[in-house]
């Protein structure tokens, strides 16, 4: 049982190894927080010094990682608090990026907090104040550490959203016993296609439920109401379009099928959402043509054909404002990004020939007629020109599909945690 799994030699000597770390944890948390990645107010949280109080009731700590991570739990947490909504839900992710964009769009009730370093003392301290009663940790960033110590406390461990393609499978291979120890830890592991199912069961040694991807599921990004309303007040009648989640590939070939659409259409927008913020000022200098950061505040003027949008958090703003978007990430060597933040806010999706990350995804996307694959900038025109067509209704009906087995997931962590049904 879980309890009792084993504890080989790799992961004792990891989990000994931490108590050395311990030492020089909090300078290179200082060091970090010198250089912008750290939130300066709650950096401690990352030593497990609480900044929240423990809710009363039943209470889950979801952890994941990257920003499309965490906002897919939303529709998760949605689920669980559908079927008992007296439980309380804590998540955890480690980067400040993640926090931020959460934050946006966090469900009400729900507390965040970083994940704490794994070491002795930061784990000792998170556990002895959260007192979880489930922990589920997303995708594949496991803590060794602290998921033995979860453990150890009784605590029941969920892996969800689970994805191991070959590469990750044999990495984790050369780390010896390290990974089926931890994986006999956990009492419920759902993987999130087959292949990944097929990996991750090579190292459990058990067989894997396939449950899907929890991004389809997830609802729909908010928005400032204010910001909304000015941007849709300050663009109306122009012809907007999106390229979202961007990579030097990406912009390349949108920038040129916009050039083309400007020389139709001098009132038509771009809004390019770069996927690191941080570069936004470049790739506007770059861009050939003249333009807005969003950062600046400054609206765009009638003849300004460019928005670099170069803020955190927003994406809900341009998903609602843009009829079609280009998902980045799928011209170069990144192989996609999430298309389902913009299925759910009806923009229709196109996407460059790189998908392998979502591979699946992007294929029923294609198949039901809810996205289109583009493979330079006279075929990405010639979509643009096209229009949306019925691809939002389309794809909106496959991110639908999502929503059963998500509520399925969510019973059976309910069951995990000894609940019933609410």
């Amino acid at each position: 049982m879980p309890r009792g799994a084993p504890t080989g030699l790799a992961l004792r000597a990891y989990v000994a190894a931490t108590h050395a770390l311990a030492l020089a944890a909090p300078g290179l948390l200082r060091r970090r927080l010198a250089r912008g990645k750290e939130d300066p107010a709650r950096w401690r949280e990352k030593l497990g010094e609480a900044t929240a109080a423990r809710p009363e009731g039943p209470l889950a700590w979801l952890h994941a990682v990257g920003v499309g991570e965490v906002l897919a739990l939303r529709g998760l947490i949605a689920a669980l608090r559908a079927q008992n909504p007296d439980l309380q839900v804590l998540v955890t992710s480690t980067a400040r990026t993640s926090a931020m964009a959460f934050d946006r769009n966090r469900p009400a009730g729900v507390i965040h907090q970083f994940l704490p370093v794994d070491t002795p003392g930061a784990r000792a301290r998170f556990l002895d104040h959260w007192r979880p009663d489930l922990s589920v940790w997303a995708e594949q960033d496991l803590w060794p550490g602290l998921i033995v110590e979860t453990a150890r406390r009784g605590i029941p461990l969920a892996l969800v959203n689970g994805r191991m393609d070959a590469t990750g499978l044999r990495q984790r291979q050369r780390a010896g016993r390290i990974y089926p120890d931890l994986l006999a830890r956990f009492g419920l592991i759902a993987a999130q296609d087959a292949a990944s199912a097929a990996a991750i069961g090579q190292l459990a040694g058990r067989e894997i439920a396939v449950t899907g991807s929890l991004k389809p599921a997830a609802p729909p990004l908010l928005a400032d109401p204010d910001a909304l309303r000015q941007m849709q007040a300050a663009l109306a009648g122009r012809h907007l379009w999106l390229a979202a989640a961007t990579h030097a590939e990406d912009e390349a070939v949108a920038l040129a099928a916009h050039r083309t659409l400007l020389a139709r259409d001098p009132a038509t927008l771009l809004i390019l959402a770069p996927r690191l913020p941080t570069r936004g000022a470049d790739v506007l200098a770059n861009a050939g043509m003249p333009g807005v950061l969003r950062s600046t505040a400054e609206v765009p003027r009638a003849d300004t054909g460019l928005l670099v949008a170069d803020t955190m958090g927003e994406m809900g703003l341009w998903y609602r404002l843009a009829p079609m978007a280009l998902i980045g990430g799928s011209f170069g060597p990144v192989q996609g990004h999430n298309p389902w933040e913009a299925v759910r806010l009806g923009s229709a999706v196109l996407h460059g020939p790189n998908t392998g990350h979502f591979a699946q995804d992007y294929a029923a996307l294609d198949a039901a007629g809810g996205a289109a694959q583009v493979a330079d900038a006279p075929s990405l025109l010639a979509a643009l020109l096209q229009g949306p067509g019925e691809m939002p209704r389309h794809a909106a009906a496959e991110a639908d599909k999502a929503t059963g087995a998500v509520t399925a997931l969510a019973a059976d962590l309910l069951a995990l945690m000894g609940l019933h049904d609410g």
